[in-house]
C-alpha cells in the first residue's frame, strides 16, 4: 500500500500550510511588533489548535528562525535585482543604500528580525548565519575588486561595513520618524544624496578630481 504521508498531494497540502503559517506569522510581526509573535495567536489566525502547528514547526524558534533565511533570501534577490541596473561604482554605492532602505520598507518584519536584535533569546541556527554571512562575505569580495579603482586607505570589508552602518542608521531613522514617506522624502530619506556626496569626497575615483 502506498505511504499517503509521502504523497505528491499531501505534500503539496504540507507546504501550503508552512507557507501559510509563516504569512500569517509576518502579518502578526507587522501589526504588533516581531517580538509579539506567540503561537496561541497564530494558531487563532489560522483557525486551529495551538498543538496542531507543532506538527509544522517545532518551536516559535524555529519560525523565527524560518523567517530569518526567508529574509536574507529575499534581501540578497531584491538588491541583486537592483544592481542589474548599475551603471558604475557610485551608482553601486547609491543601489546598496536606497536598496537597504527600499527592502525595509517593503518588508519592516523582515528587516528588523534579519537586522535588528526584537527578540530576546533569539539566536539564529548555524545553518541561518551561514547564509547571512555568506552574502556578507561576497560584498566583502565585491568591495575587494572595486577598491583598486579608489583613493582610500580602507580595505573591503571596512568599505562595506562603513556603507551598512550608514545605510542602517538611515533607514532606522527614517522607520522610526517617516515611514510612510518613500525613499527621498523626510528628514532622512532626503538625506541619501548628501551620503553619497560624502562618500565620495571621502573615496574618490582614481584619476577624477
Amino acid at each position: 500500500m502506498k505511504n499517503q504521508t509521502s504523497s505528491p498531494r499531501v505534500q503539496r497540502n504540507r507546504e501550503a500550510a508552512t507557507q501559510a503559517i509563516l504569512t500569517a506569522a509576518r502579518t502578526i510581526m507587522r501589526e504588533e511588533g516581531v517580538a509579539a509573535l506567540s503561537m496561541q495567536e497564530l494558531a487563532r489566525r489560522m483557525d486551529m489548535r495551538a498543538p496542531s502547528l507543532y506538527n509544522y514547526f517545532s518551536s516559535k524558534a524555529e519560525i523565527y528562525d524560518t523567517l530569518f533565511r526567508l529574509g536574507f533570501k529575499m534581501f540578497d534577490a531584491h538588491i541583486k535585482e537592483l544592481m542589474k541596473t548599475s551603471t558604475g561604482l557610485r551608482d553601486e554605492l547609491r543601489i546598496n543604500i536606497e536598496g537597504y532602505m527600499s527592502f525595509a520598507l517593503e518588508n519592516p518584519d523582515l528587516y528588523q528580525l534579519c537586522f535588528e536584535r526584537p527578540v530576546p533569546g533569539f539566536v539564529p541556527s548555524e545553518e541561518s548565519l551561514a547564509l547571512s554571512f555568506g552574502i556578507l562575505n561576497q560584498s566583502y569580495q565585491r568591495a575587494d575588486q572595486f577598491k583598486k579603482q579608489l583613493n582610500t586607505k580602507l580595505t573591503g570589508q571596512q568599505i562595506v561595513d562603513t556603507v551598512i552602518a550608514i545605510s542602517h542608521g538611515l533607514t532606522a531613522m527614517h522607520l522610526a520618524n517617516e515611514p510612510h514617506l518613500p525613499i527621498g522624502q523626510g528628514r532622512f530619506g532626503s538625506l541619501i544624496p548628501v551620503v553619497l556626496s560624502i562618500l565620495e569626497q571621502a573615496m574618490p575615483i582614481k584619476g577624477e578630481s
